[in-house]
């Protein structure tokens, strides 16, 4: 079956059609990506059972943000205690994934982090209007230094690490270490997840040279 748009040119639909079996074998790599993914064996237990700060400042440990499911995403938001306000790129990729939790949420259990804190980030939910998204404070643990979220200096990276639980064990299962790999277009290590970036792919002019702002 040959598609074809209204007054499309020959040469159109002639490099539309080498573009559409790239676009092919492209989703025929993500699949086999995905795979192999899932077919990691787990990684290391959690070095401890990490008491994160609710924004009411209550502490919630790491095994309590499960749920009842067996798979955790935490997302490394950067915004440190001496920042001014929340990196501009981490707050777009949130804004994309508030309206998405609902629906996650009946899959896996997802959090989000910030060496902040719980003021701080309360006034940020306000601010941002990120009521749905489960915001906790790593002051006073070491979850972002041990998983790459922070460097030795103190400054905030964003990684998005998934965990699983067996029983009473936590373990880390994947890690957004792409960010760490060099490359012509670092570090687009969480581009999977994210529509702005997916749908300016589609377009004539790309991505060019836009940079997200704050939505608040």
């Amino acid at each position: 079956m040959t598609l074809q748009f209204p007054n499309e040119s020959r040469d159109y639909r002639a490099a539309r059609e080498a573009l559409l079996q790239a676009e092919i074998d492209l989703r025929s790599q993500i699949e086999k990506v995905a795979a192999k993914r899932r077919a990691l064996p787990m990684g290391g237990v959690i070095p401890t059972d990490y008491a994160f700060r609710c924004l009411d400042g209550t502490r919630q440990p790491i095994s309590t943000l499960f749920g009842d499911h067996d798979t955790l995403a935490i997302y490394s938001l950067m915004y440190g205690p001496k920042a001014t306000g929340p990196c501009p790129m981490c707050s777009a990729f949130l804004d994309g994934m508030t309206g998405q939790i609902s629906h996650i949420a009946k899959r896996m259990a997802v959090a989000v982090i910030a060496e902040s804190s719980p003021k701080r980030l309360s006034s940020l939910c306000d601010q941002m209007a990120w009521q749905t998204l489960p915001l906790l404070s790593a002051d006073g643990t070491s979850y972002q230094t041990d998983y790459l979220a922070q460097s030795p200096d103190g400054d905030q990276l964003p990684m998005l690490n998934v965990f699983v639980r067996n029983g009473d064990e936590i373990r880390h299962f994947w890690g957004s270490e792409m960010f760490y790999a060099p490359s012509d277009w670092h570090p687009r290590h969480i581009d999977a997840l994210w529509p702005l970036w997916n749908l300016l792919d589609l377009t004539p002019s790309g991505r060019g040279d836009h940079m997200p702002s704050l939505s608040a």
